[in-house]
């Protein structure tokens, strides 16, 4: 039996970095896309390449994306799984940050996820067609900014809102042709990724005469967020076990959390049963849906 193919957007650093080694490790075709695969880490170029294949895919260029999935097609042949991980955050007082910086973020994470997924997904119902049940699908990766949401981060939070509504929308249509949607939700602080340096970086240009007008709320909350940031409990090689649990548990579960809640944000949010109360909710939305 031939082995089973990954397509993993954002694969340079970070979590994608980490999913695609692990998937690779456990015997899978990989297809790691970047913006830049000329500047691919050591990590993916130093792996067996029979196995995988290091590609260009630029989220927010049609182009990019089709050839992309020409090239998945032409080594491999098939797509099991898909996985949406390219994103970055930005980080300011949401007045002070231009309609350019918001557009090129959604761009980014939401509407480059939904054209690729799009891209994939007739590939996708074919694989699923001749193979078993919940075997076949996409993973979205979103963030407890999709769940809850903090100050400064309105931009990031928006578009995993947008990616939490999306991805739970189309689990009940891509169901009903054996192809299943999840979503994996890394949250209390991620470690080995950019992610935070970039977000500081892009939110530092900022108007100056709204960041005055905000500063005693900016001064405080940073503080919050240096507590916050003092410690980060997850790796981003536990997002990628638990991304690979996703791929390859033969349920149709539909978010898996990953991280350590002891800040108590999805007590806050889903009350004393936590996430219990949200696999009740889906239970529920499933039923009525006769799904």
């Amino acid at each position: 039996m031939s082995p089973k193919s990954v397509f993993i957007t954002g694969a340079s650093s970070g979590i994608g970095l980490a999913t695609a080694q692990l998937f690779h490790r456990q015997g899978w075709n990989v297809v790691a896309t970047m913006r830049a695969p000329d500047k691919a880490p050591s990590e993916l170029i130093s792996l067996d390449p029979a196995t995988l294949l290091i590609t260009k895919c630029d989220v927010t260029n049609l182009e990019s994306i089709n050839a992309a999935v020409a090239a998945t097609l032409e080594r491999f042949g098939r797509v099991d799984w898909l996985i949406n991980n390219a994103a970055f955050g930005t980080f300011g007082i949401f007045e002070a940050l231009p309609r350019e910086q918001v557009m090129e973020l959604m761009n980014t994470n939401f509407i480059g996820l939904m054209d690729v997924t799009r891209a994939f997904l007739p590939h996708l119902r074919r694989t699923a067609s001749s193979t078993d049940r919940y075997s076949v699908g996409l993973i979205n990766i979103t963030s407890g900014g999709g769940i809850w949401s903090l100050p400064q981060t309105s931009l990031y939070c928006a578009s995993k809102y947008a990616v939490e509504g999306f991805t739970e929308s189309i689990s009940y249509e891509l169901a009903s042709q054996n192809v299943y949607a999840k979503l994996v939700v890394p949250h209390g602080g991620i470690s080995q990724t950019s992610f935070s340096q970039r977000t500081l970086k892009e939110g530092s240009a900022a108007d100056a005469e709204v960041n005055a007008a905000y500063s005693d709320f900016t001064k405080k909350t940073m503080d919050t967020f240096g507590k916050i940031a003092a410690s980060l409990p997850t790796t981003s090689e536990e997002v990628a076990q638990t991304i690979y649990e996703a791929a390859s548990d033969g349920t149709d579960k539909l978010r898996y959390f990953v991280g350590n809640d002891t800040r108590g944000f999805i007590n806050a949010k889903f009350g004393e049963k936590g996430i219990k109360a949200d696999e009740e909710y889906l239970a529920s939305m499933r039923k009525y849906f006769d799904y």
